[in-house]
Protein backbone atom coordinates (compact mmCIF):
# COMPACT_ATOMS: atom_id res chain seq x y z
CA UNK A 1 0.00 0.00 0.00
CA UNK A 2 1.51 3.64 -0.86
CA UNK A 3 1.37 6.32 1.17
CA UNK A 4 0.49 9.74 0.88
CA UNK A 5 4.37 10.55 -0.17
CA UNK A 6 4.26 8.06 -3.26
CA UNK A 7 0.48 8.83 -4.42
CA UNK A 8 0.59 9.90 -7.93
CA UNK A 9 0.03 13.64 -8.18
CA UNK A 10 -2.99 13.75 -9.24
CA UNK A 11 -4.50 11.98 -12.41
CA UNK A 12 -6.75 14.85 -13.50
CA UNK A 13 -7.30 12.54 -16.79
CA UNK A 14 -6.06 8.93 -17.27
CA UNK A 15 -3.90 8.67 -20.26
CA UNK A 16 -5.15 6.76 -22.82
CA UNK A 17 -3.71 3.32 -23.44
CA UNK A 18 -2.10 1.90 -26.73
CA UNK A 19 -4.21 -0.77 -28.27
CA UNK A 20 -4.14 -4.25 -27.85
CA UNK A 21 -0.54 -6.08 -27.36
CA UNK A 22 0.03 -9.92 -27.77
CA UNK A 23 1.06 -10.29 -24.10
CA UNK A 24 -1.18 -6.95 -23.27
CA UNK A 25 -4.92 -8.44 -21.85
CA UNK A 26 -4.11 -7.87 -18.26
CA UNK A 27 -3.29 -3.92 -19.26
CA UNK A 28 -5.90 -4.25 -21.77
CA UNK A 29 -8.72 -5.28 -18.44
CA UNK A 30 -6.91 -2.82 -16.09
CA UNK A 31 -6.88 0.19 -18.54
CA UNK A 32 -10.92 -0.23 -18.81
CA UNK A 33 -11.11 -0.27 -15.49
CA UNK A 34 -8.92 2.87 -14.63
CA UNK A 35 -10.91 4.43 -17.61
CA UNK A 36 -14.34 3.53 -16.55
CA UNK A 37 -13.49 4.53 -12.67
CA UNK A 38 -12.82 7.81 -13.93
CA UNK A 39 -15.82 7.97 -16.33
CA UNK A 40 -18.45 7.00 -13.86
CA UNK A 41 -17.00 9.04 -11.56
CA UNK A 42 -17.12 12.36 -13.43
CA UNK A 43 -19.96 11.81 -15.48
CA UNK A 44 -21.83 9.55 -14.07
CA UNK A 45 -23.08 5.78 -14.62
CA UNK A 46 -25.79 6.55 -16.79
CA UNK A 47 -23.97 9.77 -18.88
CA UNK A 48 -20.90 7.05 -19.48
CA UNK A 49 -21.22 4.93 -22.45
CA UNK A 50 -19.40 2.02 -23.44
CA UNK A 51 -17.79 3.44 -26.54
CA UNK A 52 -16.78 6.25 -24.64
CA UNK A 53 -14.94 3.74 -21.91
CA UNK A 54 -13.36 2.08 -25.00
CA UNK A 55 -12.60 5.17 -26.87
CA UNK A 56 -10.95 6.35 -23.28
CA UNK A 57 -8.28 3.38 -23.87
CA UNK A 58 -8.35 2.64 -27.89
CA UNK A 59 -10.28 -0.63 -28.44
CA UNK A 60 -13.31 -1.69 -30.01
CA UNK A 61 -16.34 -1.31 -27.79
CA UNK A 62 -16.78 -5.35 -28.41
CA UNK A 63 -13.56 -5.62 -26.06
CA UNK A 64 -15.19 -3.99 -23.14
CA UNK A 65 -18.16 -6.41 -23.49
CA UNK A 66 -15.95 -9.34 -23.78
CA UNK A 67 -14.24 -8.47 -20.53
CA UNK A 68 -17.34 -7.20 -18.39
CA UNK A 69 -20.56 -8.41 -20.14
CA UNK A 70 -22.77 -5.24 -19.30
CA UNK A 71 -22.03 -1.63 -17.89
CA UNK A 72 -23.69 -2.83 -14.37
CA UNK A 73 -21.31 -5.38 -14.42
CA UNK A 74 -18.59 -3.40 -15.55
CA UNK A 75 -19.00 -0.82 -12.68
CA UNK A 76 -18.97 -4.07 -10.22
CA UNK A 77 -16.08 -4.48 -11.20
CA UNK A 78 -14.69 -1.28 -10.97
CA UNK A 79 -16.04 -1.33 -7.52
CA UNK A 80 -14.28 -4.17 -6.31
CA UNK A 81 -11.24 -4.19 -8.27
CA UNK A 82 -10.60 -0.90 -6.08
CA UNK A 83 -12.61 -1.62 -2.87
CA UNK A 84 -11.31 -5.64 -2.10
CA UNK A 85 -7.58 -4.02 -1.85
CA UNK A 86 -8.70 -1.72 0.23
CA UNK A 87 -11.05 -3.94 2.48
CA UNK A 88 -7.78 -6.22 3.08
CA UNK A 89 -5.80 -3.86 3.94
CA UNK A 90 -8.27 -2.29 6.58
CA UNK A 91 -8.45 -5.81 8.09
CA UNK A 92 -4.36 -6.15 8.52
CA UNK A 93 -5.01 -3.31 10.40
CA UNK A 94 -7.63 -4.50 12.92
CA UNK A 95 -5.98 -7.71 12.94
CA UNK A 96 -2.28 -6.63 13.92
CA UNK A 97 -4.36 -4.63 16.79
CA UNK A 98 -1.05 -1.94 17.54
CA UNK A 99 -2.16 0.54 14.89
CA UNK A 100 -1.95 4.37 16.51
CA UNK A 101 -5.05 6.91 14.80
CA UNK A 102 -2.34 8.56 12.65
CA UNK A 103 -1.38 5.57 11.21
CA UNK A 104 -4.93 4.79 10.89
CA UNK A 105 -5.39 7.73 9.44
CA UNK A 106 -2.62 7.87 7.03
CA UNK A 107 -3.90 4.42 5.56
CA UNK A 108 -7.04 5.58 4.87
CA UNK A 109 -6.00 8.99 3.41
CA UNK A 110 -3.83 6.98 1.14
CA UNK A 111 -6.19 4.58 -0.31
CA UNK A 112 -8.01 7.70 -1.09
CA UNK A 113 -4.99 9.50 -2.85
CA UNK A 114 -4.01 6.24 -4.66
CA UNK A 115 -7.80 6.05 -5.68
CA UNK A 116 -8.27 10.32 -6.00
CA UNK A 117 -11.54 9.68 -7.90
CA UNK A 118 -13.27 6.66 -5.97
CA UNK A 119 -14.73 9.41 -3.39
CA UNK A 120 -16.61 11.05 -5.97
CA UNK A 121 -17.92 7.69 -7.42
CA UNK A 122 -19.49 6.32 -4.36
CA UNK A 123 -21.09 9.41 -3.79
CA UNK A 124 -22.52 9.48 -7.15
CA UNK A 125 -23.21 6.12 -7.07
CA UNK A 126 -23.94 5.31 -3.68
CA UNK A 127 -24.50 7.91 -1.89
CA UNK A 128 -27.10 10.17 -3.66
CA UNK A 129 -30.01 8.57 -4.73
CA UNK A 130 -31.05 6.55 -7.58
CA UNK A 131 -27.10 5.50 -6.84
CA UNK A 132 -26.73 1.71 -8.78
CA UNK A 133 -24.75 0.52 -6.38
CA UNK A 134 -26.20 1.64 -2.55
CA UNK A 135 -27.27 -1.85 -1.33
CA UNK A 136 -24.48 -3.96 -3.15
CA UNK A 137 -21.94 -1.45 -1.21
CA UNK A 138 -23.87 -1.49 2.03
CA UNK A 139 -23.82 -5.37 1.96
CA UNK A 140 -20.58 -6.16 0.61
CA UNK A 141 -18.00 -2.70 1.35
CA UNK A 142 -19.17 -1.02 4.15
CA UNK A 143 -19.11 -3.55 7.26
CA UNK A 144 -15.95 -4.09 5.76
CA UNK A 145 -14.16 -0.56 5.61
CA UNK A 146 -15.81 2.28 7.40
CA UNK A 147 -17.62 -0.24 9.96
CA UNK A 148 -14.60 -1.91 11.11
CA UNK A 149 -13.56 1.47 12.39
CA UNK A 150 -15.19 1.91 15.65
CA UNK A 151 -13.84 -1.33 16.92
CA UNK A 152 -10.70 0.18 16.17
CA UNK A 153 -11.37 3.56 17.91
CA UNK A 154 -11.99 1.71 20.78
CA UNK A 155 -9.33 -0.71 21.12
CA UNK A 156 -7.49 2.82 21.04
CA UNK A 157 -9.28 3.92 24.04
CA UNK A 158 -8.52 0.34 25.61
CA UNK A 159 -4.90 1.65 25.06
CA UNK A 160 -4.84 4.68 26.23
CA UNK A 161 -4.11 6.07 23.21
CA UNK A 162 -7.32 7.72 22.42
CA UNK A 163 -9.17 9.81 24.85
CA UNK A 164 -11.78 7.95 26.79
CA UNK A 165 -14.56 10.62 26.03
CA UNK A 166 -14.71 10.67 22.34
CA UNK A 167 -17.29 8.51 20.89
CA UNK A 168 -16.25 5.77 18.86
CA UNK A 169 -19.29 6.03 16.01
CA UNK A 170 -19.75 9.69 15.35
CA UNK A 171 -15.34 9.62 15.29
CA UNK A 172 -15.56 6.91 12.57
CA UNK A 173 -17.51 9.10 10.49
CA UNK A 174 -15.39 12.27 11.19
CA UNK A 175 -12.42 10.16 10.51
CA UNK A 176 -13.56 9.11 7.28
CA UNK A 177 -14.83 12.59 6.53
CA UNK A 178 -11.40 14.24 6.61
CA UNK A 179 -9.55 11.27 4.62
CA UNK A 180 -11.93 11.46 1.68
CA UNK A 181 -14.08 14.65 1.54
CA UNK A 182 -11.15 16.60 0.30
CA UNK A 183 -11.58 14.27 -2.80
CA UNK A 184 -15.08 15.21 -3.18
CA UNK A 185 -14.35 18.50 -2.98
CA UNK A 186 -11.55 18.91 -5.17
CA UNK A 187 -12.85 21.04 -8.32
CA UNK A 188 -13.87 23.52 -5.46
CA UNK A 189 -10.73 23.15 -3.41
CA UNK A 190 -8.69 23.86 -6.50
CA UNK A 191 -10.25 26.44 -8.25
CA UNK A 192 -11.46 28.66 -4.90
CA UNK A 193 -9.20 27.47 -2.44
CA UNK A 194 -6.09 27.06 -4.36
CA UNK A 195 -5.52 23.44 -2.67
CA UNK A 196 -2.87 21.70 -4.84
CA UNK A 197 -3.15 17.98 -5.44
CA UNK A 198 0.36 16.98 -6.77
CA UNK A 199 2.40 14.87 -4.59
CA UNK A 200 3.76 17.71 -2.23
CA UNK A 201 0.00 19.35 -1.79
CA UNK A 202 -1.35 15.53 -1.24
CA UNK A 203 1.55 15.28 1.73
CA UNK A 204 0.53 18.47 2.72
CA UNK A 205 -2.87 18.06 2.86
CA UNK A 206 -2.35 14.16 4.67
CA UNK A 207 -0.57 15.79 7.72
CA UNK A 208 -2.83 18.36 8.00
CA UNK A 209 -5.77 15.86 8.23
CA UNK A 210 -3.67 13.66 10.93
CA UNK A 211 -2.48 16.54 12.87
CA UNK A 212 -6.20 17.64 13.26
CA UNK A 213 -7.24 14.72 14.05
CA UNK A 214 -4.15 13.90 16.73
CA UNK A 215 -4.83 16.87 18.07
CA UNK A 216 -8.52 16.48 18.76
CA UNK A 217 -8.53 12.83 20.11
CA UNK A 218 -5.82 13.13 22.46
Amino acid sequence: MTNAHGAAAAHDHPRKRPGPSPSGTPDIRKGILDASEYLFATQGFSATSIRAIAERVDVNPAMVHYYFGSKKKLLQAVMEHVLEPMAGAVAEVEERGDLPVRELTQLLFSMAADHPYLPQLITREVFLPGGELQSEFLERFAPRLGGRLPGMLRREQREGRLAPDVDAQIMSLLVLSLCFFPFIARPVAQAVLGVRYDAPGLRMLAEHVMGLLERGLR
